[in-house]
């Protein structure tokens, strides 16, 4: 395993920041100067429309060596197992799905590796797409810009080296990485090999929820979001740039490196995040919150409340409830949830749901405990005691997902998943 230098940290999320990898690259008074400084290209890469609302207004400001115009024509790259949009699925399923870990197996780089469970939306303008990676060696010369959504990166297995335009992340299991639409990057595994989720946010970019009656604090602090120092390759030599745009991949080549940003500035960045930061707010008399107070970052739809995305994890944290049963409640949700465990064990599903697994409950599909959850819950001593070394996550979604054919035909498919409720009897007692 190659040692790095030491990397540096920005702090805080939606922030203005500046960095500069030479002293004197940012020009000071001016965003694109006549001539910038050192001989540099002035270039703005914009996430939302120009005349958003100052608020909502996502943009940065790039100082780099070369400007990315210069790369040569594009032609399709076949990829047959990342998919995009709902015309992409198959039928959305009734019922509960639920797939074992990836095999983390393979000879390809995270592009290589990435493979989508499941699919709504439409590239580009709303929806979102889950997947799963297994990388077993770097990106090298090599790098992916996704001009249809954001992508949302959750380790499981494996520390990651993602290079941004803006610097480099190195990102832990434990930790995600947010990566901006229309940027820039690769993904090299430090330990292999690398298995992880992947939400494609094709919808308004991430954000964080309100905290409404909550209050100024708790949940994901603004302040916990890291953004990179800026950084820029020096070495020589052709890179292939991997895009995906309408739905579709296309590469072209170029004679140098993306990541030749010396300097820049704005609130449009990459972020890596530490899960065990996250404030967990719960019950201290009686029954529990419904599961969106563990919400880490949204992505609205033009309907309050009905987000496009919803980024959830489920981390450790102390059960106190009197007289409730603490498991999630069996529940039929207008929401479509994609699961998946990180590590540990989930309380609901204590030994089917795998780290590396997946589950997907579409809309109005029932689920809860499973029997084994269910009977011990039901007669707990319900003393204080703490849920710990677990982490389990949810992306979810307005629109049903549909499940790819990988996913239903050649992914590690649980065809018995719906027995684990069978042992659930009728003991009603009038």
């Amino acid at each position: 395993m190659t040692e790095l230098t030491p990397l540096q940290y920005l702090t805080g999320f939606g922030n203005q920041h500046s960095s500069e990898a030479v002293l004197g690259a940012l020009p000071i008074g001016r965003n694109s100067p006549q001539r910038a400084p050192h001989g540099l290209y002035a270039e703005l890469l914009s996430g939302s429309a120009f005349t958003a609302p100052r608020a909502d207004n996502q943009r940065t400001w790039l100082y780099r060596r070369r400007p990315s115009v210069v790369v040569g024509g594009y032609e399709p790259l076949a990829h047959p197992l990342w998919k995009s949009g709902a015309l992409e699925g198959e039928c959305a399923s009734p019922d509960p799905l639920r797939w074992g870990p990836m095999p983390l197996d393979g000879d390809g780089d995270f592009v290589d590796g990435l493979r989508s469970y499941a699919v709504n939306g439409e590239a580009g303008s709303g929806g979102m797409g889950a997947l799963a990676y297994v990388a077993t060696r770097s990106m090298g010369r090599r790098a992916l810009v996704n001009a249809d959504a954001e992508m949302l990166l959750v380790p499981q297995q494996g520390r990651l080296l993602v290079t941004t335009e803006l610097g480099r992340l190195e990102v832990a299991p434990g930790s995600i990485a947010l990566l901006p639409r229309g940027m820039a990057f690769k993904v090299d595994p430090l330990d292999v090999p690398a298995r992880g989720y992947v939400c494609e946010n094709h919808g308004a970019a991430f954000r964080l929820p309100e905290l409404g009656p909550i209050g100024s604090n708790g949940l994901a602090n603004a302040r916990d979001f890291e953004a990179p120092v800026a950084w820029h390759e020096q070495q020589d030599g052709d890179y292939e740039i991997v895009k995906r745009y309408g739905g579709q991949l296309w590469r072209a080549r170029q004679g140098h490196t993306p990541f030749n940003v010396v300097a820049w500035h704005g609130n449009l960045v990459p972020y890596r995040w530490d899960t065990s930061r996250f404030m967990a707010i719960n019950t201290v008399s009686f029954d529990h919150p419904d599961p969106s107070i563990f919400t880490v970052l949204t992505s609205p739809s033009d309907t309050p409340g009905w987000a496009n995305v919803d980024f959830v994890i489920f981390p450790p944290r102390w059960m106190v409830a009197e007289d409730t049963f603490r498991p999630p409640w069996y529940h039929r949700n207008v929401m479509s949830e994609f699961m998946g465990l990180v590590l540990g064990q989930y309380d609901a599903k204590p030994e089917g749901f795998k780290p590396g697994g997946a589950s997907l409950h579409n809309s109005y599909v029932p689920h809860g405990p499973d029997t084994e959850a269910f009977d011990k819950a039901s007669a707990a001593d319900l003393k204080p005691h703490k849920l710990d070394h677990t982490l389990a996550f949810m992306f979810e979604t307005r629109w049903p997902l549909k499940p790819t054919a990988w996913a239903l035909r050649d992914a590690p498919l649980e065809t018995n998943y719906a027995s684990c409720w069978q042992g659930l009897k009728d003991e009603f007692k009038a």
